[in-house]
């Protein structure tokens, strides 16, 4: 697939494999093309990668993951997941979903985790790389640690871990259902105010 931008042939990504391989195991992620200018550049087009099937109203939305490349600009090159971009706006968003969900108690794989951790710290991971049962998962994968006393999470401990990355080598964010369902409705209310 090409795509023209500014007299300059530009390749697009390998669709066919990356992103639709991505889609296929992340049904509710989106990626919607934005032309330049780019937060990645002045003159290739990009994906801004989000969890809301309507375009963000704009390029640099705090509801937009982060960005993909859309070409190259040289034929022999190709762009993938190490060329992921990640919007720092929307790590704030879901940090306040994944809080506000372990306050209100609407995960039950949260809940059900701090009933069996019953004292201590527990970690909230990334389900795109679910550690063994025991482990502790890689750093990238854990998206913040909160304390659990008598079996209940305290969520105003909640401290988001600095390493968490959301786009590995094993894709882009994954919540369970609870907390995807709160970041969701967040990311949703932020958009109807962005597009005011």
């Amino acid at each position: 697939m090409s795509i023209t931008a500014s007299g300059a042939r530009l390749r697009a990504i390998h669709i066919t494999t990356s992103l639709q391989t991505l889609q296929l195991r992340q049904p509710d992620l989106f990626y919607h093309l934005y032309h330049p200018p780019t937060p990645l550049s002045d003159t290739i087009p990009v994906f801004a990668l989000s969890f809301l099937p309507n375009a963000p109203p704009s390029v640099q939305s705090s509801t937009v993951i982060g960005w993909l490349p859309a070409a190259t600009p040289e034929e022999s090159e190709e762009a993938g997941l190490n060329d992921f971009v990640e919007n720092s706006a929307f790590r704030d968003l879901l940090h306040e979903a994944v809080q506000s969900a372990l306050r209100d108690e609407i995960d039950d794989i949260q809940r059900n985790g701090a009933i069996q951790t019953q004292q201590g710290w527990m970690h909230i991971h990334d389900s795109r790389n679910i550690p063994a049962l025991g482990r502790i998962g890689d750093p990238d994968d854990i998206i913040a640690s909160v304390r659990v006393e008598e079996g209940k999470i305290l969520a105003e401990t909640y401290q988001p871990m600095p390493s968490y990355r959301l786009c590995t080598a094993d894709g882009v964010l994954q919540l369970t259902e609870g907390l995807a369902r709160r970041l969701k409705e967040i990311l949703e209310v932020r958009v109807a105010e962005e597009g005011r």
